[in-house]
């Protein structure tokens, strides 16, 4: 089981880990701001968000490779509700950008992630997948 270094705890990975970049909560005016010149409908906008905010998050080539097994089991679920992570709640101490939890088609969007991550962790995905997982 892989620990979290900065947590010190076991880490398993949850798909809300691709959003938590793009919450706004106390910081509407500043990341807010920036997120809302993007339109994560649009293919180009999404694609940038992905890549300027999502996956270049500080995680180790372990956790890049669990989160990406994660996601990519999800996507193997035609019945997995994606739509479901941008919900709204209003008892949690999050939010994200106005439209979001509306947006047209939340599969396309970690199915955008995947694509992505296959490119920019390519060393980190192929460095985890030659170790044996169960001695982390």
């Amino acid at each position: 089981m892989l620990i979290d270094p900065g947590a010190e705890e076991p880490y398993f990975p949850m798909l809300s880990y691709f959003l938590g970049c793009f919450d706004i909560y106390d910081r509407e005016e500043t990341l807010g701001g920036e997120l809302e010149k993007y339109d994560p409908n649009d293919p180009a906008d999404r694609e940038t968000l992905i890549l300027k905010y999502c996956l270049p998050r500080k995680r180790t080539y372990r956790q890049r490779f669990l989160l990406y097994k994660c996601l990519e089991e999800a996507l193997q679920d035609d019945n997995y509700d994606f739509q479901s992570l941008l919900k709204y709640d209003p008892e949690a101490y999050s939010s994200f950008p106005d439209g979001w939890d509306e947006m047209e088609n939340t599969r396309v969007f970690f199915e955008d992630i995947y694509r992505l991550a296959i490119v920019v962790w390519k060393d980190d995905l192929q460095k985890a997948s030659l170790e044996d997982q169960s001695m982390w």
